[in-house]
């Protein structure tokens, strides 16, 4: 078969046949169904045109000797070749699949400049171009994670029908609310990200990568946060200057880089797969959450993952590989069965439900007490709790959902400080199940009228050891909340959603603090720009629980007998 290029009047030179050992290795690895044609041709270099002129590259992987085939795009910023080309196109090449892996405008040999998350135009162009390729034949599908899957979801709702499917992994249709979630900055997933895309290319930029998180920690901690891009590179990252700039939802930056008022128009089948412990998952679940109600097809899958976890990768590539053969090769959506399935964390144990947030759920609150207690009991009469923040000394951040790293962490360091504050129930007598998403509402007074509240639920075992199950941050205005006639103010904080069994004897604990650096950038207390200098106040903070502010915990307690 001659594999012509119309976007260059030469022809592409012979398929190269590559050793499968490390397609094997990984499939091992993943823990994978045997390969349906272990024999992979690849051809590299493909040049795509874009209607303004700038050439993209694409790579092609289909089963050796066979015919048009049904078509995946996958599009990526980080190179085509190295592990996301294993496991995003040659393992599902060996899985029957026909993959054509594209590196996005201005990286790894695409032409322009790459301009984040602006992936419609060219995604829209390349399926066009795809459709009209001799070895193309039927339906289209994408696939990806993080970054790959903002990719997909630039151009899922504007696709033509022949767009059958859908899978995305730990993304969303709205990058910017990873950006700030909370109202705050995410700052260790932000610059951390804005190096990948500055050093990748560059000589030992593998090495710097691996280098990157020793770098990173130094970065993190300058002041004020438009200099720690300079501090880790020695110049200015554009991206991470643009993200401080144009924090305001509102900006017409985020115009065309934000898809989710389309996710409902969406109508190829989608699949998500995420975990409990990912920087994207509340905004994904948002996604899911969108095409349940416009009535779509949509199937999830939430695992207990943080963004690169290694069961992550295999599970998204086992349900890829799946999704992807019943769409393009079946001809069909013969799936039955519940709609999202999830893993119970402290059960450990996988979950069908019927929808997400699950029905069957009673919102508890657990309230704050005197004395540091936790009950879902109202408080009774009592005084406030009282601790400085300082950002100077910023309140660290330790697991949660972080790029890198441990999720899950014995908290006893963490609660050791004098700006965190704890409250802890009395040992269960029977098991609590908590699956659903978890809020908190804390009634507060601060020196400041900018600070930010950090809301952390954990779980503590016979021998006291405190793990965190899930936490959130919201950053108050000055005017947002409101200041109330006896100076307090109501901070409803929206944490990560949990599917978590706390077992009898285990003890409910809440850690109330003001920050989790550097997850979230510090709350200089002033109110200015991220972009902006600003002098680092202090924030006398008090936490009231009585009659008249009862805080709580807003639990999604599972009401059953098993």
């Amino acid at each position: 078969m001659r594999f012509s290029d119309p976007g260059s009047p030469r022809v592409l030179r012979p398929p190269v046949y590559r050793p499968r050992a490390w397609a094997w290795a990984w499939e091992r690895a993943l823990q994978l169904p045997k390969a349906t044609t272990p024999d992979v041709e690849v051809r590299r270099g493909i040049r795509v045109p874009m209607p303004d002129g700038v050439t993209l590259l694409a790579d092609l992987y289909r089963p050796r000797g066979a015919g048009p085939l049904p078509t995946v795009l996958v599009r990526t910023p980080y190179g085509r070749r190295g592990p996301v080309a294993i496991v995003s196109s040659r393992l599902l090449a060996r899985g029957g699949l026909q993959v054509l892996l594209q590196s996005c405008r201005g990286t790894f040999g695409s032409g322009g400049v790459l301009d984040p998350f602006r992936e419609r135009d060219d995604g829209l162009a390349t399926l066009a171009w795809i459709r009209e390729q001799s070895w193309h034949a039927g339906p289209l599908a994408t696939v990806g994670a993080s970054y790959l899957g903002i990719a997909q979801w630039a151009i899922a709702a504007d696709a033509s029908p022949d767009l059958a499917a859908v899978v995305v992994t730990v993304s969303s249709s709205d990058p910017r609310s990873l950006m700030y979630l909370g109202d705050s900055f995410s700052l260790e997933a932000a610059l951390g990200w804005a190096y990948i895309a500055a050093v990748q290319e560059l000589p030992l930029g593998q090495l710097r990568m691996l280098l990157m998180r020793r770098r990173l920690r130094r970065a993190l901690d300058a002041w004020p946060l438009a200099v720690a891009d300079r501090r880790l590179l020695g110049k200015a990252l554009p991206y991470y200057q643009e993200w401080l700039a144009n924090a305001d939802p509102a900006h017409p930056y985020w115009d065309d880089r934000v898809f989710s008022a389309r996710v409902e128009d969406v109508e190829a089948a989608v699949d998500l797969v995420t975990g409990w412990h990912d920087i994207f998952l509340p905004g994904q679940l948002r996604d899911f959450r969108r095409l349940r109600d416009a009535g779509r097809r949509v199937h999830l899958t939430i695992g207990p993952w943080t963004h690169v976890a290694h069961g992550l990768t295999a599970e998204a590539t086992r349900r890829a590989i799946e999704v992807l053969r019943r769409h393009l090769i079946d001809g069909a959506d013969t799936r039955s069965g519940a709609p999202v399935r999830v893993y119970v964390t402290g059960a450990e144990e996988w979950r069908n439900l019927p929808d997400w947030p699950p029905p069957g759920t009673l919102t508890q609150p657990w309230y704050l007490h005197r004395d540091r207690g936790l009950s879902p009991t109202p408080p009774g009469p009592s005084r406030p709790d009282a601790y400085r923040y300082d950002p100077a000394d910023p309140t660290p951040a330790l697991g949660g959902p972080v790029l890198w790293g441990s999720a899950r962490r014995d908290n006893a360091q963490l609660e050791a400080r004098s700006d965190v504050l704890t409250y802890t129930s009395a040992p269960l007598d029977r098991p609590l199940k908590v699956i659903g998403p978890v809020s908190a509402l804390v009634h507060l007074a601060s020196s400041r009228r900018h600070t930010d509240v950090f809301v952390r639920l954990c779980d503590v075992d016979a021998r006291g050891v405190s793990r965190n199950v899930c936490d959130g941050l919201q950053r108050l205005s000055a005017d947002h909340p409101p200041t109330a006639a006896d100076g307090t103010r109501r901070a409803d904080v929206e944490l990560w959603p949990t599917a978590h069994r706390f077992a009898p004897g285990h003890r409910v604990r809440v850690q109330i603090s003001s920050g989790a650096h550097p997850r979230f950038a510090r709350n200089p207390g002033t109110g200015r720009g991220l972009h902006e200098h600003s002098p680092l106040l202090p924030a006398d903070q008090r936490i009231f629980h009585d009659p008249e502010h009862p805080s709580a915990i807003l639990l999604p307690v599972l009401q059953t007998r098993r």
